[in-house]
């Protein structure tokens, strides 16, 4: 089935499409679930969370992106919703100044595997693991996850340079050397 049949499927609530369109997308998805995850059984949660709202909003895809770019968001979307819920930031400083990632830490970061980038992520506190997947990982800016998340530009900068330190901290002792000291 192309993308355009799974979504006509979807809209007329066609079980043979929702489930062709879940097996096209559910083992990208849940890597992005497992980015925002402390761990599997989180994950799988916010995947299948995210799949109804995908299936209940087929309505909304314009068709004007492609597919899995929206499926993409609303899991996200999903997550957010989930980590607002349990509230990790409530304890968190607001810094005035924050450093942005340097090129060095995308080197150590791009040279690593997936799964252990993965590992390392899924090893944040959750208000780290957010702000940093979403600033680092999903190119947003931290005015715009202060708005998705309900807190300050100035929380969300401090939340970010404290997952990169708490990144350090976790990394094998050959690469955490990030600025040649």
């Amino acid at each position: 089935m192309t993308d355009e049949q799974m979504v006509a499927g979807c809209l007329k609530q066609d079980p043979a499409a929702q489930k062709a369109l879940y097996q096209a997308y559910a083992r990208k998805m849940m890597s992005i679930c497992m980015r925002y995850a402390p761990g599997r059984e989180q994950a799988q949660d916010i995947l299948q969370d995210g799949f109804v709202k995908v299936f209940q909003k087929m309505d909304h895809y314009r068709g004007d992106g492609p597919l899995g770019g929206w499926i993409a968001r609303t899991m996200v979307n999903t997550a957010l919703d989930q980590i607002r819920r349990n509230k990790p930031f409530e304890h968190s400083l607001d810094l005035t100044e924050a450093e942005h990632l340097h090129a060095t830490d995308e080197q150590v970061f791009g040279s690593m595997g997936a799964d252990e980038l993965m590992a390392l992520i899924q090893a944040l506190p959750p208000g780290y693991r957010t702000v940093f997947n979403l600033f680092a990982i999903e190119g947003y800016q931290h005015k715009e996850i202060g708005e998705m998340l309900n807190i300050s530009e100035n929380t969300s900068k401090s939340q970010f340079m404290k997952a990169r330190a708490y990144l350090r901290k976790l990394m094998p002792k050959e690469t955490v050397d990030l600025h040649g000291h």
